[in-house]
């Protein structure tokens, strides 16, 4: 039996101040196309191992933690909103010489990775979208009721330290899904032992708070799918709490020609459904690169 193996490394490289952590997988052959996995909340590049795993070895796959998340390290003092993430993303893939690559964007990876293709729209060879919201109908009245908590909110600050808790990162992972027994009780173990390092619970509800601004960048994004039309695939978790089914197919009003696959998971597809998605991301970057 021929079983190919990843190498994968793991490096930190300094960004403006901040230790970027960073796992990238070291692929057969040099001109391998660039996947960029940007990964969502409250996990980090972790979430990524089973995907760079199962297609490492024939591409590049690169999954940074960002500030606030997983192995990297801000200064104090850090000013947390999706547009320093953005930021230290973008300073990241310059760091690399990155000037090109295929965008996967999970979750809070969206509007991270969108205000990067606003700025860098030459470096996007295709998108990978996983429940990554850009729409009004693709918020559930659960996302719209945490968008509009504000630090004066009468009981804001139970709202927020409820949502990260051991028990509510668990059921991020875990609504949805029709066979929790998929479910590997190490994602969501680790994302909480990451939560609970000092400073990072502040860190999340600093997000949190910040949240309405890719709201208002939505029609900005959908405007940017339209004029640069990238390809793109989509693979979506249609059971998601947070960003519903609507929100998959909202896409294809800008991006007709996207692929669309819809699994009967939640938000973390990979978690269940890696088999299924991961050919499916080898085919895409194939046509993608070319």
């Amino acid at each position: 039996m021929d079983v190919t193996v990843a190498r994968i490394v793991h490096r930190h490289i300094d960004v403006d101040g901040v230790r970027v952590f960073y796992r990238e997988s070291v692929p057969e052959r040099a001109d391998a196309p660039v996947l960029l996995l940007l990964h969502g909340f409250p996990s980090g590049s972790h979430q990524f191992r089973g995907l760079i795993d199962a297609l490492g070895s024939g591409y590049r796959l690169i999954a940074p933690d960002y500030p606030g998340f997983g192995q990297t390290q801000a200064p104090d003092g850090f000013s947390y909103s999706f547009d320093r993430l953005a930021d230290i993303t973008e300073g990241f893939v310059q760091s690399l010489g990155l000037d090109r690559l295929v965008m996967y964007v999970f979750d809070f990876g969206a509007p991270i990775g969108f205000r990067i293709a606003e700025r860098h729209p030459e470096w996007i060879a295709g998108l990978v979208v996983q429940n990554g919201n850009a729409y009004e109908e693709g918020l559930s009245d659960a996302a719209r009721g945490l968008i509009a908590l504000t630090p004066q909110t009468p009981g804001v600050e139970d709202a927020t330290q409820g949502m990260l808790t051991l028990a509510a990162t668990r059921s991020q992972y875990e609504t949805g899904v029709s066979d929790p027994d998929l479910i590997a009780p190490d994602g969501y173990t680790l994302d909480q032992h990451f939560l609970d390092l000092p400073g990072r619970k502040e860190a999340q509800q600093a997000l949190i708070f910040d949240y309405h601004t890719n709201v208002e960048r939505y029609e900005h994004w959908q405007a940017w799918l339209r004029r640069h039309t990238p390809p793109t695939l989509i693979t979506w978790g249609r059971n998601d709490p947070f960003f519903p089914e609507p929100g998959a197919h909202a896409y294809l009003r800008d991006l007709p020609d996207a692929e669309l696959h819809l699994f009967d998971t939640g938000h973390f597809a990979l978690e269940t459904h890696l088999p299924q998605i991961a050919p499916l991301i080898a085919d895409f970057l194939d046509r993608a690169w070319k």
